[in-house]
Formats: C-alpha cells, sequence, structure tokens
C-alpha cells in the first residue's frame, strides 16, 4: 500500500471514529496510532531509541 492509501486510511479512521465515539474518543485512537507507529519503528530498527534520548537531553544533534 502507498503512503497515499494509509494516509486515507488513517485518516477515515480518526473522521469516523470522531463522528461516532466524539472527540475525546478520537484523541484517544489518534495517541493510540501513534505510539503503535512509534514502537513499530523501533522493532523494525528504523528508529534509535538512544539516539534520540541523547538529542533529547541535547547531548548530540540529529545531523
Amino acid at each position: 500500500m502507498s503512503a497515499t492509501g494509509v494516509g486515507a486510511t488513517v485518516g477515515a479512521v480518526i473522521a469516523l471514529t470522531w463522528i461516532a465515539l466524539g472527540f475525546w474518543a478520537c484523541v484517544l485512537v489518534s495517541v493510540t496510532m501513534a505510539v503503535g507507529a512509534l514502537v513499530a519503528r523501533v522493532v523494525t530498527g528504523q528508529l534509535d531509541v538512544r539516539a534520540v534520548a541523547a538529542a533529547l537531553r541535547g547531548r548530540r544533534t540529529s545531523s
């Protein structure tokens, strides 16, 4: 699936959640989707948690 298809699907899920369950449920679904995406990137090795932590502490830049 292309990035456009994924984006459209995510948008549809969030919109349907808002319509069916309300604003706070939509916020909850959005936050859990973001956490799931971060976990998936860590598991697949696309995101180095140590590098992110070091950058947040100001010890290293992203470049």
